[in-house]
């Protein structure tokens, strides 16, 4: 898909599993902010034009300060969190489209978590090339344990096929009209879901999921900090 994408970073959230009493995108890894780092990965993608944070109202002075500590020349706004992950990047999509000048409905949008700091090189160049033919681009990895579904009172249901199963990850990709029309009709009813692909699937969307990477890590406890520590410290992604 030719054009620039827009990267929406959501980091709003408390990570209660991490410290509730410490933002955990504001945590430093390897000297640099978590968040510092997922946005350095996006900034250095030349597929990538903007990138759109989205914070707790308090921290959005925090953002704007490490903004400008690293350079970040592609960050020009921040948008403020709302009170579920959901909530936060609807908002972010609403501050686009209150643009003066129109934001284009085939525009890329990429949403990923601020606690995913270990961008590999490539995918978002992959997500771009197979979004064309699809109204929604995941990368997922698959599972190495046995999955079984059970019912609310601990009773094996059945047991899945673990050989058709994905973990899915960020970034996604989507395009603006899509996406934002996912969004729409999920906070019309409602709705909400674990990430961002699961609103196309609901309204019918053709998913792709693409190859992932263990790498690709979510920081939601202090062993995942030390995980992505070991990581940058053996230059694997």
């Amino acid at each position: 898909m030719g054009g620039k994408a827009i990267a929406i970073v959501p980091a709003a959230g408390v990570g209660r599993r991490f410290d509730p009493e410490t933002i955990k995108t504001f945590v430093p890894l390897d000297d640099m902010p978590v968040l510092a780092h997922t946005i350095k990965r996006l900034h250095n993608e030349e597929a990538v034009h903007e990138i759109l944070p989205v914070l707790r109202k308090e921290d959005i002075d925090s953002g704007y300060e490490m903004a400008k500590e690293f350079n970040f020349t592609k960050v020009n706004q921040i948008a403020a969190g709302g009170v579920e992950r959901q909530d936060s990047i609807f908002n972010a999509l609403k501050l686009l489209e209150e643009r003066e000048i129109p934001l284009p409905g085939e525009t890329l949008i990429l949403i990923h978590d601020g606690a995913r700091p270990l961008i590999p090189k490539g995918l978002i160049k992959m997500l771009a090339e197979e979004i064309e033919n699809f109204d929604a681009v995941v990368p997922g990895i698959q599972v190495k344990d046995t999955l079984k579904e059970v019912s609310p009172n601990g009773t094996v249901v059945s047991t899945l096929d673990r050989s058709v199963i994905r973990a899915v990850q960020t970034p996604q990709a989507f395009k603006f009209k899509t996406i934002k029309t996912a969004y729409e009709r999920a906070c019309s009813d409602q709705f909400y879901a674990t990430d961002d692909a699961a609103l196309v699937e609901r309204m019918g969307g053709k998913v792709k999921i693409i190859e992932g990477d263990e790498n690709n890590i979510k920081i939601t406890t202090r062993e995942d900090l030390k995980m992505a520590e070991d990581i940058l410290a053996r230059g694997i992604v």
